[in-house]
């Protein structure tokens, strides 16, 4: 934002003069947008705008809560009331998975929603200075198309009898990324049809903005998603291994917290990086053997077009079968053990819970960034001691994506009841030649038995 502050010095475009005017200058200057800074967006006041962006730093802790912790040091006071919260907000997690899938969904899509309004918040505070409201709107309109496309890609995929049942849903079906780039189109058109003289830059920043948040938001929840139909242990366990990892890092950092890990993040430390981390490990590795026993956590979400709902209902796969395994000669001299009995799915969870742990806290480091650039210290103040759900959630998209990269890299094989719905979704003489050309394929292999040849 800071080319915003400087004029065009020599030729070029002779409308070049207008593309920075002293009101964009003045509505940066006013946002307190003068460039990075050292200074921590909770600790130093210089950092804070004098238009301020959100209403982040307002305190809405309940009255009740406030009147409890009453003289308190402040350090003790936002432990508890971060610890209370926390605390709710893991219980309201596990109401949510007793409620089956179909309600988590509707979680994820509203907990999509609620970042991408508060990260265009941000933006729109910006751009609404300039009195071009185009923006907000055009943004929620993006997101729609967006989750149009995500959304009818997951029916054609999982709801394929429903489809081939319901004769509307078949042509939707059928042209589906077409109207989906038809409606993309119009949203192109309307955001050029917007361009005002003077704030074009501007306007292509915010055009940027609306488009990396979708990418950040809403393809991240959409693998969310994916990965919840892949069975919903793999919806739980990634979720909880990063909560895990966030807690687990807190009261290691705020209990022996010494050493500062990152400039971006100065509250972070080494102690409670590591402390994190084999906590993290152990927990999820437990977590994996407690889900990996129930068929309504491994199985599939898949849709049964008999009774119109979702069924978790399957044979187990081999990842959440029990094993033996034999352990390396040096375990067996220590632990006097020669063999360990495990589920498949608990190395795995080895993998998901390094990840969380390493690699997972870079997304929190990144959002403090973005935070730190435009000076404020919370996406929004949705939860007293969190912040917005944007601050709760930065780590967890960047685990969706990679639990939905490790399923289709290491666990996914091909799925039967998705072949079969695209099948059914043929035309009769196409389904025909596949069956004729499969039962001779198996004849052939002597994999039919004599009485089918007849």
């Amino acid at each position: 934002m800071m080319e915003l502050r400087r004029r065009d010095r020599g030729g070029g475009d002779p409308d070049s003069t207008d593309n920075t005017s002293d009101k964009e200058a003045d509505g940066d200057d006013r946002l307190g947008l003068q460039g990075d800074t050292e200074g921590e967006c909770d600790g130093e006041k210089s950092d804070t705008p004098d238009v301020p962006l959100s209403t982040a730093d307002t305190d809405n802790t309940p009255e009740c809560l406030n009147k409890a912790l009453e003289g308190l040091p402040p350090r003790w006071k936002n432990y508890w009331i971060r610890g209370v919260l926390s605390v709710a907000m893991i219980s309201g997690f596990f109401l949510i998975i007793y409620m089956g899938p179909v309600t988590l969904m509707l979680v994820v899509m509203t907990v999509q929603i609620k970042c991408f309004q508060e990260i265009i918040t941000i933006g729109y505070r910006v751009y609404r200075s300039y009195e071009l409201p185009w923006f907000r709107t055009l943004s929620w309109y993006f997101l729609i198309c967006v989750n149009y496309f995500f959304y009818g890609e997951t029916l054609a995929d999982y709801f394929g009898a429903l489809v081939q049942r319901e004769e509307p849903l078949q042509f939707l079906t059928r042209y589906h990324r077409f109207i989906s780039f038809a409606l993309y189109l119009a949203g192109f058109c309307m955001f050029v049809l917007s361009l005002v003289k003077k704030h074009y830059r501007l306007q292509f920043y915010m055009f940027a903005w609306t488009h990396v948040t979708l990418l950040i938001v809403v393809t991240q929840s959409h693998l969310v998603i994916q990965n919840l139909f892949e069975g919903m242990i793999w919806f739980i366990v990634p979720i909880s291994i990063v909560i895990c990892n966030d807690i687990m890092a807190y009261l290691f950092g705020f209990f022996f917290g010494r050493t500062p890990l990152i400039k971006l993040s100065p509250k972070k430390t080494w102690e409670g990086f590591i402390g994190g981390f084999f906590s993290t490990v152990v927990f999820g590795f437990f977590l994996a053997y407690l889900l990996s026993q129930f068929q309504y956590f491994v199985c599939p979400v898949e849709f049964n077009s008999e009774i119109n709902r979702f069924t978790v209902e399957c044979e187990p796969s081999e990842i959440f079968v029990m094993q033996t395994y034999t352990l390396p000669a040096v375990v067996q001299n220590i632990l006097s053990w020669k063999t360990v009995n495990l589920y498949p799915f608990q190395i795995h969870s080895i993998f998901l819970s390094s990840f969380a742990s390493l690699i997972g806290p870079f997304g929190g480091f990144f959002a403090s960034g973005f935070k730190r650039a435009f000076k404020i210290k919370d996406f929004a103040n949705t939860i007293p001691g969190h912040g917005g759900i944007m601050d709760r959630f930065d780590c967890q998209y960047l685990m969706a994506t990679f639990t939905h990269v490790y399923i289709a890299s290491f666990i996914r094989g091909p799925n039967p009841s998705k072949v079969l719905q695209q099948l059914m979704m043929l035309q009769p003489e196409q389904q025909l030649s596949i069956f004729h050309t499969l039962h001779s394929h198996l004849r052939k292999r002597d994999i039919l038995p004599p009485a089918a040849d007849q």
